[in-house]
This record gives structure tokens, sequence and C-alpha cells, in this order.
């Protein structure tokens, strides 16, 4: 087994189910067939140890997993911010390691979580993944820089006063006018008409949006806002806005997480242009069922300075916008920290201030250049770290020693998945690497880490970032760079966890074809288990897999038995709990 023999009992598990593996292979699965018998089947628990409740959580699911068969869990428990963190969780961490022994159970903690960074950026928020705004036109007044508005910045009819029929003029689509979106002339914000959805059913997909196309300049900073109001609205949270550009790329989509019902709230996103001088703005519900959606009054404006980063990788540049002189940061102009760097929109900007006695005088032109940080996704935001900061990476190797000193792991997982920001920032591109190159150096690194603590350590690694079905490839979100080819720069010995559901033929065979070990990772909170024996035949068909996992994002464990049934036991597919 790659990685050394990391404990007794997996060993001889391997040893012994290996002579059984190619005949239940040869002989193929039907739904009650005894399942492949795999030396990993696992369970996700998310908990932060923040509470002594979650100690006895963990442990009502590791009695009922090992009752099953199950003989791991995987902990998300806030290991990226084990130096924070107080004497009471580090008691909690080390009575879950010894719920997780008295039952035979691996207790393998996921760390280096680079796409959620959230623990990481605990120890220094200048660590979130950058991306740059360049070229930024402001002018001196009052001692302060202003930006210079862009003229050619133009939302049409952002307050939907203007239409034909149940049409809002202005917008190059709008999902099927007077059917499943209407000009609604008694229910507004603003102005005297608004835009309703409602009817998704009608739409393909529970559909619901409107799309303008905007001009913008390229690494420019962009300021999205609108007024939404529901009703009765199934999914509740089915509603987002998103600016995205013509080869699909999404640069930014949030979803505000609005109530089912709730009367007109502002909601604000900030997007960067990257390379692009277009960009679709969209708004509107994905995979509505019931219910209605209001929203009115659309603005979109640029912004000077948002969010912006502090570190060696992202210097400001100021110039002298007709003489190109540079300027002196502490000698022309005072530092530009922003106080809240929140990765939002959702705050005021800081200003480019001038110092007293320096070379910027009143009404003089500048541009700037500079490395901000943006949030995408859910509420709060989802923020990556950069993978090439020195600092990140004397962070990880203390995480590794204060995780090893308490629990010392025989496996960990790496939540490097769905990384959505890298590669911008000076630190990243004066390494010369590719995308795919960056990351996979950063997974090895990462492998070097866990092993100099323990050198037999097994680990296991998310499969997304590293699979050209799935988010290998060009044009990421907010990364710089193609990341196709990402699996080459890996180390072959980690274990891969397909997780998408629709691709697992594919993502197991890519995985298979270059030599590694794999896992399936089933259920997401499906409310049954039906797809369970269809992971299980394709995993039979998979000479490299070891093992598969119950994976619940929202510690819905009432599947536990019921999967367990069909992928330990030899139950029937599809089975559902009392």
């Amino acid at each position: 087994m790659p990685g050394g023999a990391v404990s007794v009992r997996r060993f001889v598990a391997v040893g012994f189910l290996g002579l059984i593996l190619a005949a239940e292979m040869a002989v193929g699965m039907t739904s009650r067939s005894k399942p492949v018998a795999y030396p990993h089947y696992l369970v996700f628990v998310q908990r932060n140890l923040e509470k002594d409740k979650h100690v006895e959580e963990i442990r009502d699911i590791v009695e009922r997993a090992s009752r099953h068969g199950y003989n791991g869990i995987v902990l998300s428990g806030s290991f990226d911010r084990i130096a924070l963190k107080s004497p009471k969780y580090l008691e909690r961490l080390r009575a879950v390691k010894r719920i997780c022994d008295g039952h035979q159970m691996d207790l393998i903690p996921d760390i280096f979580s680079v796409g959620y960074a959230g623990g990481i950026l605990a120890h220094d928020r200048n660590l979130a993944a950058a991306v740059p705004v360049k070229n930024v036109p402001l002018v001196v007044r009052g001692g302060e820089t202003v930006l210079q508005k862009d003229p050619d910045l133009h939302l049409r009819n952002g307050g939907l006063e203007s239409r034909r029929g149940d049409k809002a003029l202005g917008f190059g689509f709008q999902d099927l006018p007077g059917k499943v979106s209407f000009v609604d002339g008694n229910v507004f914000r603003g102005g005297n008409l608004s835009l309703r959805f409602e009817n998704f059913t009608e739409s393909r997909g529970g559909m619901a949006r409107v799309m303008q196309d905007v001009a913008v300049r390229p690494f420019r900073c962009y300021r999205l806002s609108l007024w939404v109001k529901t009703e009765d609205l199934d999914p509740p949270k089915s509603f987002q806005i998103a600016a995205m550009t013509n080869d699909k790329r999404m640069l930014m989509f949030w979803l505000p997480l609005t109530e089912a019902t709730e009367d007109w709230r502002e909601v604000t996103i900030a997007f960067n242009s990257l390379t692009y001088d277009n960009v679709t703005i969209l708004a509107g519900v994905w995979r509505g069922r019931e219910g209605r959606v209001w929203i009115d009054d659309m603005r979109l404006g640029e912004v000077g300075f948002l969010n912006v980063l502090h570190r060696s990788g992202t210097p400001m540049v100021v110039k002298d916008r007709n003489t190109g002189v540079v300027y002196r940061e502490g000698e022309d102009f005072e530092p530009v920290k922003d106080a809240v760097l929140s990765f939002k929109p959702d705050h005021p900007e800081p200003a480019l201030k001038i110092r007293p006695g320096g070379r910027i005088r009143e009404g003089d032109e500048l541009v700037v250049d500079y490395y901000q940080a943006l949030a995408l996704k859910v509420g709060v935001g989802q923020m990556g770290v950069c993978m090439s900061d020195p600092k990140t990476h004397e962070i990880w190797s203390d995480i590794v020693k204060k995780v090893h000193e308490q629990i010392a792991p025989d496996y960990y997982w790496f939540s490097m998945s769905e990384i959505r920001q890298g590669g911008w920032c000076v630190d990243c591109e004066r390494r010369g690497l590719s995308a795919g190159q960056l990351l996979g150096d950063c997974v090895t690194r990462q492998v070097e880490l866990v092993r100099s603590v323990n050198p037999n350590a097994e680990i296991f690694v998310w499969s997304d970032m590293l699979d050209p079905h799935h988010n290998a490839r060009a044009g990421f979100h907010l990364f710089n760079g193609n990341l196709d080819g990402s699996w080459k720069y890996i180390p072959k010995d980690v274990i891969i966890a397909c997780w998408k559901y629709d691709i697992r033929k594919k993502s197991l065979r890519h995985f298979d074809e270059l030599g590694f070990r794999t896992i399936g990772c089933g259920y997401y909170d499906k409310r049954s288990v039906d797809d369970a024996g269809e992971w299980l035949k394709s995993l039979a068909k998979t000479p490299g897999a070891c093992g598969i996992m119950y994976t619940t994002w929202i510690s819905d464990y009432d599947f536990l038995e019921a999967f367990g049934e069909v992928v330990i036991e030899g139950g029937t597919e599809g089975e559902k709990p009392e």
C-alpha cells in the first residue's frame, strides 16, 4: 500500500480483502449482491468543537457508524485554526480521538482549506487570494483622491420603468415575459414599476432571470446593487445575482440567502472584470418551484478602492497619469488600508490621502494599480488563500505539527476543493508556473509537510481541482490561467476522493488510468440512498478503488445506517430508514 503500513487493521484488511477484489469485480454486482469489500468506509462530520455537546454528537455518530461497518471519521473541525484555539478545544479534540480509538475508527482531520480559507485568514486576512485592479483613474481634491467616473459605463433601464408589455426594455434577455416574468405596476420599490418572477416550473430548470450586457474596462472593480422582495418563495434561497462573460466565465455569483417571505431588501455584489471589456449582469431565480420574487432599482458603478490587500506579493503602484512619475507610499501618500477587509462590497471604500510635503498636488491626475480580494458564492462569501506566499506555508507547517501533537493521525484529508481564486499576485506570477502546476505544486508541498511529521501518513484529496471533467480547466471563476494538467504535479500515492455523482464514471476512470487510488463520496443530503448502488457499481469497475464515504453538508445522519447497509453490508439499493 503506497505511503507505508499505517495501521495493523488497515494492513490486514488490504491484504485479505485484496484477494477477493478481483473475483468480486469479475462477477459484477447487482443491487442485492454482496458489495466489494474496501479498506475505507468513511463518514464526513462537521463540528468545530467549540462546545462540549459537539463531542457527544460525534460520539453518537461514531457509535452508530461503527455498528454498521464504517471505520473512519473525516472531521472538519476547524483544524486550520488549531494554533488559535483554547485549551478546552484541544481537550475536546483529544476526547474525540479517544472515542474513535475505542471503536477502532480512524480519526481523519480535514485540513488545508485553500478555497474556503476562513481558518488560514484568521491568522492574517492579507493572505487572501488576490486579483489585480489596474489603471484606476483618480484626481486629487481636498487632499484625497476621487475616482474619475467612466462616461461609457451605463446600465440601461436600471429602474425598470421602461417596458413593452411585460418585457423590460434595455435587457438583452428575459425569461418568458408574460409567462414567468412580468412588469408589475402594483408592487414596486421606486418609481412606478418593478419586475416580478413567478410560475417557475413553466421554465426550464425553474429559471426566471433577466440579463444585460454592459461595457466595462479590464481589471477594474464594479459594484452592482438592486432591491429584492419575496413572497412564499420555494426554495427560499433560490434568488441569485451574477456577473459572467460571453465565454461563460463566472466572475461573481452571489446567493443573498433570501427568506421565503421578506420585504424589500437591498442586495449588493462587487466583481472584478479581469481581462474582459464586456460583462453580462444576471439576476433572478434558479431552480425555483413556487412563490414570487420582485426586483427593482438596479444600479451599477465603478469602485476605486475595495478590499485592498497589503503584503509583499500585492504591491500598490501610484503614478502621475500624464508624466508617468511613480510616487512613494509613506512619502507622497499615506498607505491605503481597508479597515474592514471583509472581502465583501458592503462597507465604505478607503481613501488615498496625500501626505503634506510630498510631490502630489491638488488637481493632479493619477492612475493606480493594486490588488484586492473578493469573496463570492453564498451568504458570508467564499474566500481563498494565496498558495504561494511563504507565510501561508509557515502557518500550514504549524498546523500539521499541532495536529500531530494532539492526535497523531494515520490519515489526513486535504480540503483542496472549489478553489475559485488564485494565481494573480506577484508571488504567484514570479514563479512562472501554469495554473495547473501552481495548484499541483501546492498539494505536493502540503504532502511534504504532513510527511515531515509522519512519513507513513496516508492522504486523501478532494477530486474536483484535479479533474478535467470537473474544475481543472481554463476560465474557472477568478483563477488566473488554465488548471488543466494539475493532476500531473501531485504525488501518485495520494487517494483521490471523487465526489460529483453525475461524472463519477469519468472521474474514477481518469484517476484510475493515471494510477491513483480512489474513493467515492456518496449521499450528499438527497434524503435517500438511491445513488449508493450506482456508486458501488462504478467503484467495482475501478481497479484502484479503495473505499466510499457517507458525505453530508448539513449534518444529516438519518440515512447513515441505510447507506451502510447498501455499501458495506450488502443490503438493498435504495433502502430508506424507518
